[in-house]
């Protein structure tokens, strides 16, 4: 049997890598002999091994598990039962830990580790005891005092913010809720006064953070309806409040079921399907309500786009997606489909229709295979028929406004619905009616309808002279601005390829310019000013236009302006036309090769436009970071995290003599949020950008104060497989820059499971990824943490250092080198072990003292120095090969000798002398003059 397959070897393999430090490794190898054994005693250790490594690696819940699996077996096991005591103790559930650790102070009364953990616990649950009833004594206040009819109102507002901070705390929270207090808040969820409905809000926030139980009762207590009732009732602040709430009870109830959350009930719960489903029916029957306000509405969709698809598509259950279709996918298009103008409508902000577009963009590509694809398809086209076939015009407008939805979203939706017979008809008609309701709906459904280039070219032929018609001759600007963009977007329809523009010459850059007269123009509406903007987005593919665009400095001020305006959709469009102006799009280069064979078979080859790299380089020249990175301040505190920010920030720092001013305008900062709440485009993106900073400017300086510890994470995320060699290497450099600033960034670097990821990549076959890894590990080992991963036994780590100071990359020799000096003068008896690596040891020492490079003769006069002053007989080893000549001479100094490289030789011939391997006329000539 091979050791892979014998669990026995296994477990002594975890042992081993155990007792060396590597943890995650040992689990590896308990885990594997878990599924190879068959007998329950063997298990039992397996899980109780295991549950030690879990407690090292601070996975509390995992620890207990597998503590409790071992004492399933043997409940006698004291080891695992103190184990389990010391999770308990870490996840705060203190009468338990203190149960385990009295059995284990009786089965050993000796055992002091015992006797202390006891002495610990004591002392833990007199203090909780303590808070608590000071905890019971504050709520009781505070309930006594809102309820108390004639204490003024500013009391009572102070009483609901205090209890707010006291549900924060699991104390307040469990007190808070033993005291009936849930039916207390739903009471002053119906105060008149804005402030308490926030403060129970949010109080009821505290109550349901993290724990299933509470969040269950607190659900059918209050009920969906009172809830949604509060999100819908107007005020965008309480709305806010309301959705936040429903969010952490979506989390609460979703991630309920695993361990960690459910320890913390203290009892086993039923699966909180029934209340999920009860809360997801309750937001569909929300859309098309009358009574519900637009910020409610917007809420609701917004609730449903993050709870509703799933997180990964590698798990094969989607059936919470294709309920909410088979419930509601008619409510939503019954909002998407809405004319804010024709009065009998739901109420919409500026944001909801293209929240719909997200929502329903996110149920299908969710959903599996053609057949559910193609039952999607089907009720939209019957929604749309539905409308489309009755003879009133608002029924037909409808119909046309949920198309042009659907085009935004699933496209390929809407382009059904829309290829519907008389659906291109009515539009084109409408386009030429009197009514500005009409024309505006019209419109619009032709812009998104030329997305296409099939359609943009039949568009072309067909309405180009119709929207022409309307922006010269319609005297309302809302239908001006959009005939605008319908022309830019028709004229842009090549995208970046030279050779399939839709237009002459010269039409796209007078179309821009009609579009930053817009945009400029402060007396118009944000509405109208936002239309400007996306015709920017589709004709700054041409390098013309942005070339004449950069030039705009008020155009990019007030472009700026707008983005911040309270409509969120015009985030997109800036963020495309920044993307578009810095070429910062990922785009693959195509195969010289395979474009020659395309030229060979006279298939179209794409052209690229001659100026497009001046554009790149004019835009970050002239471009105005600060209002750039203000802006991004503005989207990283929004809900539209958009991954064309991240990737114009990454072209802002792409240029290294860019990166000072970035960081002058406060860039760093702005990026950190951008790096840990976000799409994993932009997570990417974002991290990297803070890479080039970290590597380039002072990492002290860019972050200054408790910052720098938030930039370390986003860096160890890039080192990931599935980021690329360039994102890898960056991410090296930037935390070799911080584990050199200071031991506690060094300890945030470990904590976050870096070193792993950091000795992974020092195997890289990359030369510069290899050699950065090596760097980085170079100043994690100033740690004692480090060293002690290299003091342990059966491991090749030393062996690769050794080796690799004997490459030829020199930057790979001097980060080998250095750390072998470093490690050797922290950890002496690491010294011994050098020899055993490779029999080339005493070579590759030698001929790192003969190098021409200073850097590695001073490096290795380092280590031979630790070497001596740690061991005589590798003294004597060293003394009695070449590296006692070379040594001599260094020694002497001269010419290309620095003087702290002769004053370490000289240092070593002394040892030498007084180890007695060496005679004093040895130590004359070296220029001491020592005398026996």
């Amino acid at each position: 049997m091979s050791v892979l397959q014998d669990p026995a070897a296994l477990r002594e393999e975890g042992n081993s890598l155990f007792k060396a430090g590597d943890i995650e490794g040992a689990v590896c190898c308990y885990t594997k002999a878990l599924k190879l054994s068959d007998t329950q005693a063997e298990r039992a250790v397996l899980h109780r091994n295991r549950s030690a490594c879990y407690l090292k690696l601070e996975e509390y819940s995992k620890a207990e598990a597998d503590a409790s699996k071992a004492l399933d077996t043997d409940p006698g096991d004291v080891k695992a039962r103190f184990r389990r005591a010391q999770a308990f103790q870490k996840q705060n559930r203190l009468d338990q830990a203190f149960l385990d650790a009295q059995r284990c102070a009786q089965l050993e009364p000796n055992n002091k580790a015992f006797q202390d953990l006891l002495r610990q616990l004591g002392a833990q649950i007199q203090q909780k005891s303590a808070q608590l009833n000071s905890t019971d004594a504050r709520v009781q206040q505070m309930f006594s005092l809102l309820l108390d009819s004639s204490a003024k109102d500013s009391d009572r507002q102070k009483a609901a913010q205090n209890l707010v901070v006291l549900s924060r705390d699991e104390a307040g929270a469990e007190q808070i809720f033993r005291n009936d207090g849930v039916k207390l808040l739903q009471k002053l969820l119906q105060s008149k006064l804005e402030d308490v409905v926030l403060s129970a809000l949010r109080t009821l926030v505290g109550l349901c953070t993290g724990h299933q139980s509470r969040t269950m009762a607190i659900v059918n207590e209050l009920g969906m309806e009172q809830l949604c009732a509060v999100m819908g009732a107007g005020a965008s602040t309480v709305c806010l409040a309301a959705c936040h709430l429903l969010q952490v009870m979506f989390e609460a109830l979703t991630e309920g079921m695993k361990r960690e959350i459910r320890g913390k009930d203290e009892a086993i719960l039923p699966e909180p399907s029934k209340e999920l489903r009860s809360m997801l029916r309750h937001l569909l029957e929300m859309l098309p309500a009358a009574n519900v306000s637009g910020a409610g509405r917007d809420g609701a969709i917004n609730l449903l786009v993050k709870q509703v698809p799933r997180k990964s598509l590698k798990n094969p259950d989607n059936s919470l997606t294709l309920w909410v279709i088979d419930q509601g996918l008619t409510k939503i298009l019954q909002v998407a489909g809405t004319v804010p103008e024709l009065s009998d409508g739901p109420a919409l902000t500026d944001n909801t229709q293209m929240s719909c577009s997200v929502l329903l963009s996110k149920l299908y590509d969710d959903l599996n295979g053609d057949k559910e694809r193609e039952n999607f398809y089907k009720l939209c086209e019957e929604y749309v028929q539905q409308h489309f076939g009755r003879s009133g015009l608002d029924a037909k407008l409808r119909a046309i406004q949920t198309v042009s939805v659907l085009l935004q979203g699933p496209s390929d939706a809407g382009n059904r619905a829309l290829e519907m017979s008389g659906m291109m008809d009515a539009v084109i008609s409408l386009c030429a009616s009197e009514d500005v309701t009409h024309q505006q709906v019209a419109v619009e459904a032709l812009i998104h309808a030329a997305g296409k280039a099939k359609r943009a070219s039949f568009i072309t032929a067909n309405g180009v002279a119709l929207l022409k018609d309307l922006y010269k001759k319609s005297e309302n600007d809302r239908i001006r601005v959009r005939a605008l963009v319908g022309l830019c977007k028709l004229g842009s329809a090549g995208g970046t390829d030279f050779s399939m523009k839709q237009f002459a010459e010269g039409s796209t850059l007078r179309l821009s310019k009609q579009c930053r007269k817009w945009l400029r123009n402060e007396s118009l509406p944000p509405t109208s000013r936002r239309w400007s903007v996306e015709g920017l987005a589709y004709l700054t593919f041409d390098a013309d236009v942005k070339e004449d665009f950069v030039e705009d400095k008020e155009a990019l001020l007030a472009m700026f302006e707008l983005a911040k305006s309270e409509d969120k959709t015009v985030l997109f469009a800036v963020g495309s036309t920044l993307v578009n102006c810095t070429n910062s799009y990922d785009v693959e280069k195509p195969d010289p090769q395979m474009v020659e064979l395309a030229k060979y078979a006279k298939q179209h080859v794409p052209e690229e436009h001659p100026k497009v790299l001046f554009a790149y380089s004019s835009f970050l020249c002239k471009a105005s970071v600060t209002q750039y990175i203000c802006l991004c301040y503005y989207v990283s505190s929004t809900t539209f995290h958009l991954c064309t920010f991240f990737l114009v920030f990454l072209a802002l720092v792409e240029r290294q003599e860019d990166r000072g001013t970035v960081v002058a305008q406060g860039g760093g900062k702005a990026l950190i949020p951008l790096a840990s709440d976000n799409s994993s485009v932009g997570k990417i993106k974002a991290a990297q950008a803070l890479a080039k900073i970290t590597i380039t400017s002072n990492p002290e300086i860019a972050f200054p104060g408790e910052r720098i510890y938030e930039v370390v994470r986003p860096l160890v995320s890039l080192l990931n497989l599935e980021c690329t060699l360039l994102q890898n290497f960056e991410a090296l450099m930037g935390l070799t820059n911080l584990a050199g600033i200071s031991e506690r960034l060094r300890q945030k670097i470990i904590k976050e499971k870096a070193v792993p990821k950091v000795e992974g990549y020092m195997f890289e076959e990359h030369d510069l990824v290899r050699a950065s890894a090596t760097e980085c590990m170079c100043n994690l080992i100033l740690s004692t943490e480090v060293q002690k991963l290299y003091l342990a036994t059966g491991s090749d780590r030393l062996k690769l250092l050794v080796l690799y100071s004997g490459e030829e990359d020199e930057r790979l020799r001097k980060a080998a080198a250095g750390t072998l000096a470093m490690l050797t003068a922290e950890q002496p008896e690491i010294c011994a072990r050098i020899p055993g690596t490779t029999t080339h040891w005493l070579e590759i020492l030698q001929a790192l003292l003969l190098s021409e490079i200073t850097d590695l003769r001073h490096r290795a006069v380092v280590i031979v120095h630790n070497m001596m002053q740690a061991d005589k007989s590798l003294a004597e080893t060293l003394m009695e090969s070449e590296a006692m000549e070379i040594l001599s001479v260094l020694a002497k100094g001269g010419e290309g000798t620095p003087d702290p490289v002769s004053k370490i030789a000289q240092n070593c011939l002394s040892k030498a002398v007084e180890y007695g391997i060496i005679k004093s006329s040895q130590g004359q000539e070296n220029g001491r003059g020592t005398e026996p």
